[in-house]
């Protein structure tokens, strides 16, 4: 029987120097931060998946926003080398915890990805150019994944530090998205909802199943979500938000294997 599991990091009190690229800094309650994540986990306890822990990192301001260093498929989870040189310590604590459950493979150097540019939907990974990813990281990504059957599809967008800040999925065939960043023919096939334009960092939600796992500072987007029927888990992420983290960056999502677990 399989379990679902849910990644994350704890906060580091480094966090207010956290790397920045389209946020001006402004003052970050670490206390505060820290009990959102502590609520964020709990949450994602509430909708059923098992929360494993990567070792704090102290001295490692973005170690929070776990998603950016891995990308876990079924078959395989790809390690991989984040573009701000910063936060490359902390990629070998979060594979060694995926070695338990996956296969493991890595990036290397030229290449740059952050997992927050890396939107799935169904076999296709849709893959931002971002100043985080650059093209050698889009190609050994396609090479690594292509004998599993996943295609990588580069996109554009822009206003925004990574593609899953523009969009998201909110189920099957439905994205959230923001149309000032990235246009909805990128994603062929697929419905859309606009975020509000009066929160153009609302992109970012999270799908746990058949519930979405949304930030309350974005109260009109969140109005919208509820409006098309969807099933919404609001929580406060505003410290993080801060930080250019949204939901989905503080957790790796996947089911582990038979004996896995």
């Amino acid at each position: 029987m399989s379990t679902t599991l849910a990644v994350t990091r704890p906060v580091s009190p480094s966090l207010a120097q956290c790397e920045l690229t389209h946020l001006a800094r402004e003052p970050i309650d670490v206390t505060r931060a820290i009990a959102q994540h502590a609520a964020y986990e709990r949450l994602l306890a509430s909708l059923g998946l098992t929360v494993v822990r990567v070792p704090a990192a102290p001295d490692l301001p973005d170690a929070v926003f776990v998603e950016d260093t891995a990308i876990v498929l079924d078959e395989v989870a790809i390690v991989t080398r984040p573009g701000a040189p910063s936060r490359r310590d902390e990629i070998d604590a979060v594979a060694s915890l995926l070695a338990a459950h996956r296969p493991v493979r890595a990036l290397a150097a030229p290449a740059t990805l952050d997992g927050g540019d890396v939107l799935r939907l169904g076999r296709t990974l849709y893959v931002g150019r971002s100043g985080r990813s650059n093209a050698h990281g889009i190609e050994q990504l396609r090479n690594l994944v292509a004998p599993f059957g996943y295609e990588v599809v580069p996109v554009e967008f822009t206003g925004c530090l990574h593609l899953k800040s523009a969009a998201t999925a909110l189920a099957d065939g439905l994205l959230l998205y923001n149309p000032a960043w990235i246009s909805a023919v990128v994603f062929p096939g697929c419905d859309v909802v606009p975020v509000d334009e009066r929160e153009p960092h609302a992109a970012n939600a999270l799908l746990v199943d058949e519930t979405i796992v949304f930030p309350s500072q974005h109260p009109h987007t969140l109005e919208r979500l509820i409006a098309r029927g969807l099933r919404v888990a609001s929580i406060d992420a505003s410290e993080l938000g801060k930080a250019e983290g949204g939901v989905t960056c503080c957790s790796l999502i996947f089911e582990t294997r038979a004996g896995t677990a």
